[in-house]
């Protein structure tokens, strides 16, 4: 911010008025020298300086002094006056001091007295400093809105400020117990679930080692039941053969039989013409020859016994043969059923055991599944568990860090706002020691024309002049 005063000279010579121009940075002031002037003339009037320092934060000095003097006299911090000689310059002793001059060099032409005439543009002045003030006296109506609205903006913080104050040792003593407790269910569960992991973990090797001895005992059934498998397949090739010798000899024995019976009928038939013959050869004989005295009857029959003899025997050998052989048939037969029988109740008792052990199977394939699947869930629910909690963690790490950087930007707003107001405040009191300033002066007559201008983003500049109404 930038002010500058300028000097505003009467036409009548009764007054100057100088200040000094101070520019202010954020955090540094420098000042500029100030010089006091009158000119010569009969009121004798001195004038009035003022010296403002307005820094918006940082270090601030506000140092503010003025006077005027009427004849001499000393007002405020500085002598003002027009001293004739130097040795009414030795009277004052505030000035002069330290200066290195010690004579004064006076200008002859300064001292006469000048022609003071009435000048056609002082209405004209008048009436723009008339001008300047109200609009000086609108910008300060609006300047005073200003500060109040940010007094009540700042009473509204000010509030809010409390309100968070009182709310914040709350919300940490209920916080962190909050997550200690979350944190510490966590953790419990995590051991539970580990314990549980670490418990279920030799029922798992057992289960396993379980399966790998059904493995093993499955694998010799079905190795056995090959074998058996194979004997019965080799037995059934046995009976095969048998049952085909079987109907070989009985197709033989009925061959046989047929082949008997047609020698039967033959010898029946030979039989009868022999006896045919023989009962007419006898006939004959015993007609034509009675002489001679041969039994016919007793050679046919002995021929009769010998033939019923021959085939009698031949008859028991053919039946001794094929009973002895039909019997052996038969014990073969019986002997391969009992095998048959018995390869049946093995195949069967191995179909059994390998049912049983396929079911026993299934079944410890189905408890190691569910072992399985049961590890598989809790070690999935722990994990979604551990990761719940850890978002929630994460998220309430993330509040916190939030709610702080909110809390961090209130109080900086909230100090910013202190350094406006107090640089407001002191920028009140400034011009209100200026007003109390001029007020005093306007009561005592004296009438001081000020220039001040502004200088910021806008340039705005007044003018305080005489008031002669």
């Amino acid at each position: 911010m930038s002010r500058q005063l300028y000097v505003a000279n009467s036409i009548r010579g009764r007054r100057n008025f100088s200040s000094a121009s101070d520019i202010c940075g954020l955090y540094r002031c420098r000042p500029q020298a100030s010089a006091i002037s009158q000119l010569g003339g009969r009121s004798r009037l001195g004038g009035y300086s003022s010296k403002s320092l307005l820094n918006m934060g940082g270090n601030r000095r506000i140092s503010c002094s003025g006077g005027y003097q009427i004849g001499g006299q000393r007002y405020g911090n500085i002598y003002y006056g027009s001293p004739r000689n130097y040795i009414d310059l030795q009277k004052y002793p505030g000035i002069y001091r330290n200066d290195p001059f010690h004579g004064v060099n006076i200008n002859e032409h300064l001292l006469k007295p000048l022609c003071v005439g009435v000048d056609p543009e002082i209405q004209k002045i008048r009436i723009q400093e008339r001008e300047q003030m109200k609009s000086l006296n609108t910008q300060f109506a609006c300047f005073i809105d200003k500060v109040r609205s940010l007094e009540q903006k700042n009473k509204v913080l000010v509030t809010k400020w409390n309100l968070l104050q009182e709310q914040r040792p709350p919300m940490r003593r209920d916080l962190q117990p909050l997550f200690e407790n979350s944190i510490s269910g966590l953790r419990k569960h995590l051991d539970f679930l580990r314990s549980e992991k670490a418990q279920r973990g030799p029922e798992l090797r057992n289960v396993q080692q379980c399966v790998e001895e059904f493995k093993c005992k499955y694998e010799e059934v079905i190795n056995r039941r090959t074998a058996a498998e194979n004997d019965f397949v080799l037995l059934k090739k046995d009976v095969d053969c048998s049952f085909m010798n079987k109907r070989e000899l009985e197709a033989k024995v009925a061959a046989l039989k047929l082949e008997i019976e047609f020698l039967r009928c033959i010898y029946d038939e030979e039989f009868s013409l022999l006896d045919q013959q023989m009962q007419c050869d006898t006939s004959v004989v015993v007609e034509i020859n009675n002489s001679r005295d041969l039994d016919m009857n007793c050679i046919l029959q002995n021929i009769d016994s010998w033939y019923q003899n021959i085939v009698q025997g031949s008859k028991e050998e053919v039946n001794a043969l094929y009973r002895s052989r039909f019997q052996e048939l038969q014990n073969q037969r019986r002997q391969i059923n009992d095998d048959l029988k018995m390869n049946k109740r093995q195949v069967a008792e191995l179909s059994r055991i390998a049912q049983r052990l396929l079911c026993d199977l299934e079944k410890a394939k189905k408890q190691v599944t569910c072992l399985q699947s049961a590890i598989f869930d809790t070690e999935h629910h722990g994990d979604c568990t551990l990761k719940d909690a850890q978002d929630k963690l994460d998220e309430l790490h993330g509040a916190l860090h939030k709610s702080k950087d909110e809390l961090a930007c209130m109080l900086q707003n909230y100090q910013d706002l202190l350094n406006d107001k107090m640089a407001l405040d002191i920028e009140i009191a400034t011009y209100k020691s200026l007003l109390e300033g001029e007020e005093n002066r306007l009561i005592s007559g004296n009438h001081v024309s000020i220039g001040f201008a502004v200088a910021a983003n806008t340039e705005n500049s007044f003018c305080v002049g005489p008031n002669n109404e």
